[in-house]
């Protein structure tokens, strides 16, 4: 009989955290808490088979998990000395998802089930308190038809406000027994006129609409979303925790909370989190009601009135400390834990790895690893590098003019410019559309999601930091700013008023969720610094990884900033990126009109001081790093001017007819000039082209080597062979300019962006002292496809399976990554010390990175910005298979 059901409490479990993808990251964590001999309500798990069962055979479970189930509920009973569905005495659980990976808000929740009519009146009999059980049958009302029978919210809301109203109410918790029995009936009238039928009052009923109400919610559309942006197999499916239920709503002495082992926006190693007496779970995330602090020190510095934990509820919260200190010191990293007060005596609800900022899990993982309770590589491995994007950009400049119009909760640092806009599918729309955008809302909920991923920053009205918006935008990178309480939101109008001011969508404003101020307008921005935790951090990955990584980078100020960022040489120089300025396009764009070859190069004349001095002031910065630097590669239409008033401004400065320039410009039409003349195919027809160019680069290193006494390393690339004549040609003659100019170091290579260059590399390798892989082209020449213009469908393809993920964002391994292989065989046949490395953007890509290694590239090269990234990867990847 295979094992469907796994319980876990009374200090002992069926599971542990090993058996993460069986049991999901909440099941593994409640059974690994429980065998520690914590706090941990029993209960049972239904494991991710059953979810996977479940969508294999039309939505239907297997057959004897009902008796399994049976079996979890009894071992709950025989712990709690509750009865399941037992007016006099009875056991009330929740029901909750636990997927591997951390999935917050994305699924559903059922709390308090088990109670009906009979229920609640035992519930009241046994705690002497009839107010609280009510307001337990309330909640569970209202979530379970939401969730389960799919009644929206909003009319539960509606009744409990209008009723709040009437009594002249501002808090749930001024409510009476009375008030909440009068609600009951309106909630259960609301019910039945929205379904036509009764609210269900068999437990079990209820039990089995939950289980199914949490495995459906796998496939909601929220929790799609959550998976595509974060890379998680929908084959991995979700557990479902079926947990005996105990009480934060029991009074003053009762409570319920979110907390950090440390400040999972900073780092720092202190108790980080909030707490609501007298409220359920639901009452903290959602940001219903504003929460207090944990800690005392934590109150004083926001300067806060009510009570702390430590102050309010002291030997429940010496206990919870305890706790921190007993999970971290288990797992070994900062947890996030959820935990209830029953009465004054505690509860754990929860625990995992807690979603941190960049900024807080360098710093995690630093002192840990100087603190002896990790090593470097494990510190290195708990780095997500794609996340250090955040630290690389700018932040406020402290002395910049800002106007503030709202301050709020530092939810999730950074800071970010761009318009306001009220609604997740404008954010959505705007951002695909190229604007940068600000969401802003009373209170973010799941079907955020989209919007929030495609924002620069959230303003959230209510809230506090362990909230909705602040946990998923920590988790998302984003900065956030949640309760700014003085914001009033009119998403009718479109406007927010705070203060007396207006502010209307499409308004641009500044966000700082480092502090948790809102400012009208855009403040000054100043670059990151580089330094302490980061600089630790780059200097083990840079002893772990075997990798080189370079840049791909033309201008002066990309090039310093990729040198600033570590970079070890430059990977790829787009030379025709240079002959777009304005100082040169004219010259080039005589030299496209020149009739004859003596034309041609007199117009090449003019161009090559300043193709001289461009490459001087590359190599002055990368001093004596390597520089590839690739010749001419776009078709030469590029170059000319395409509408009729483009072409007679052009001519006219060229002093030319602007039929003549139409005509050349026909000429050079191509169907499908990405597959035209270009490249080295342009180096055949037009040699001098290439003799300018190398002309150049050999003599901006002669200068530079005698400016400084460093010799530039010079590596010359010849874009677009496919065959090996193409580069036996081509590289006699620059030899020959070389030798003219007296060259220094230099080698000429190739980059290998065509099947058939990769299929013939050991030809190639007779000429080629290196190989540097356009993924890019290789990438579209490979499938057939246009990087231009795939965009459109292939996230058809992602979505249906047939591609894993984008192959222009992640190299495709099967495919591409096979000709990279069989170039690197065959190149290496030929010329043993070839040297190889990949220019693509999958340069900057991880996972990418992480192939290159495995590969035996001798180095990856990406755009400046993404070079701590792909340092940390190199070094991942170097770990991972020692």
């Amino acid at each position: 009989m295979t094992k469907w059901v796994y319980n876990f409490g009374g200090g002992s479990a069926e599971g542990d955290t090993s058996m993460k993808n069986l049991l999901g990251g909440k099941g593994a964590n409640l059974a690994e808490m429980a065998s520690l001999g914590l706090p941990v309500p029993p209960g049972f798990t239904l494991s991710t088979d059953v979810c996977t069962y479940y969508y294999d055979h039309g939505e239907t479970y297997p057959e004897d998990m009902n008796d399994q189930i049976a079996g979890g509920l009894k071992e709950i009973e025989k712990l709690t000395g509750k009865k399941f569905g037992e007016a006099s005495n009875p056991l009330l659980v929740s029901v909750r998802s636990g997927a591997r990976a951390s999935m917050p808000g994305m699924m559903d929740t059922v709390l308090n089930l088990g109670l009906n009519d009979e229920t609640v009146e035992g519930l009241a009999e046994l705690s002497g308190d009839r107010r609280f059980a009510l307001d337990s049958y309330r909640r569970f009302i209202t979530m379970y038809s939401d969730v389960v029978l799919g009644v929206h919210h909003h009319i539960y809301e509606d009744i409990l406000e209008n009723h709040k109203d009437t009594q002249g109410y501002m808090l749930d918790t001024e409510m009476t027994a009375m008030d909440w029995d009068s609600v009951i009936k309106e909630f259960k009238a609301a019910t039945k006129r929205e379904l036509g039928k009764d609210f269900p009052q068999d437990p079990m009923e209820q039990l089995n609409g939950a289980v199914d109400a949490v495995f459906g919610s796998w496939m909601n559309e929220r929790a799609i979303v959550y998976r595509r942006l974060n890379d998680i197999p929908a084959a991995w499916g979700t557990a479902v925790n079926v947990q005996a239920m105990v009480f934060g709503n029991m009074g003053d002495t009762s409570a319920t909370g979110v907390a950090f082992t440390r400040d999972p926006s900073t780092g720092e190693n202190r108790y980080y989190g909030e707490f609501l007496i007298n409220a359920q779970g639901e009452d903290v995330v959602a940001g219903i009601r504003t929460p207090q602090t944990l800690t005392k020190a934590s109150r004083e510095k926001m300067e806060e009135d009510l009570p702390s934990m430590e102050e309010a509820l002291p030997e429940a919260y010496a206990q919870l400390a305890d706790t921190f200190e007993t999970l971290e010191a288990h797992y070994r990293d900062m947890q996030d834990i959820e935990f209830t007060v029953e009465e004054g005596t505690l509860w754990m609800l929860q625990t995992r790895t807690g979603k941190r900022t960049a900024k807080a899990a360098l710093k995690i993982a630093v002192d840990m690893a100087e603190d002896g309770q990790i090593t470097t590589d494990e510190a290195l491995l708990r780095l997500e590098p794609a996340s250090l994007d955040q630290l690389l950009h700018p932040t406020l400049k402290p002395d910049a003019e800002r106007d503030m119009i709202a301050m709020g909760l530092p939810a999730s640092p950074g800071a970010a410019i761009g318009e306001v806009v009220f609604n997740s599918d404008e954010a959505e729309a705007l951002k695909k559309a190229g604007h940068k955008v600000i969401l802003v809302r009373v209170e973010t909920s799941p079907e955020d999601i989209h919007g929030m991923h495609a924002a620069e920053a959230i303003v959230t009205a209510r809230g506090g930091m362990t909230s909705h918006a602040a946990v998923v935008a920590r988790g998302m990178g984003r900065p956030c700013v949640s309760g700014a309480g003085e914001i009033r939101i009119d998403y009718k109008a479109e406007s927010l008023t705070v203060m007396g001011r207006t502010v209307k969508k499409g308004e641009t404003v500044t966000v700082d969720g480092g502090t948790g101020q809102v400012f009208l307008g855009a403040v000054e921005m100043q670059q990151p610094e580089l330094s302490g935790d980061f600089a630790k951090v780059m200097k083990w990955a840079d002893e772990a990884r075997k990798l080189g990584i370079r840049t791909n980078a033309e201008t002066p100020l990309d090039v310093q900033t990729a040198k600033d960022f570590g970079a070890e040489g430059i990977g790829l120089c787009r030379t025709e990126h240079m002959f777009f300025e304005a100082d040169r396009l004219g010259y080039f764009r005589e030299m496209i009109l020149a009739e004859d070859k003596e034309d041609r190069e007199a117009a090449l004349a003019k161009i090559l001081p300043v193709q001289r001095d461009d490459f001087a002031a590359i190599f002055r910065i990368m001093e004596d790093r390597p520089c590839t630097i690739r010749l001419l590669d776009p078709p030469l239409h590029e170059f000319l001017p395409h509408s009729e008033a483009d072409i007679e401004s052009v001519a006219k400065s060229l002093g030319v007819p602007a039929g003549e320039l139409m005509h050349r410009a026909n000429d050079l039409q191509e169907s499908n000039p990405m597959l035209g003349h270009r490249g080295c195919r342009l180096g055949i027809s037009y040699p001098e082209i290439y003799e300018m160019q190398a002309r150049a680069i050999f003599e901006a290193q002669k200068l530079v080597s005698e400016e400084n006494g460093a010799t530039p390393v010079a590596e010359i690339m010849v874009p677009l062979v496919s065959s090996a004549k193409e580069l036996e040609i081509l590289k006699g003659k620059i030899d020959a300019i070389a030798k003219e100019v007296g060259a220094l170091e230099y080698t000429i290579g190739t980059m290998i962006e065509l099947p058939r260059a990769a299929l013939r590399a050991a030809d190639i390798a007779e000429y080629a002292e290196f190989f540097s892989f356009g993924t890019n082209d290789l990438t579209q020449t490979t499938f057939g496809l246009s990087r231009d213009d795939a965009g459109r469908f292939l996230p058809d393809y992602v979505n249906q399976g047939i591609m894993e993920k984008d192959p222009f964002v992640t190299l495709d391994q099967d495919g591409v990554g096979d000709l990279i292989h069989i170039a690197a065989e065959r190149g290496r046949t030929t010329r043993e010390s070839i040297k190889l490395g990949i220019c693509g953007e999958h340069g900057g890509d991880p996972a990418s990175v992480e192939f290159c290694h495995r590969a035996g590239l001798d180095y990856v090269s990406c755009s400046p910005y993404r070079v701590p990234i792909a340092r940390l990867a190199a070094a991942q990847a170097a770990i991972k298979t020692k």
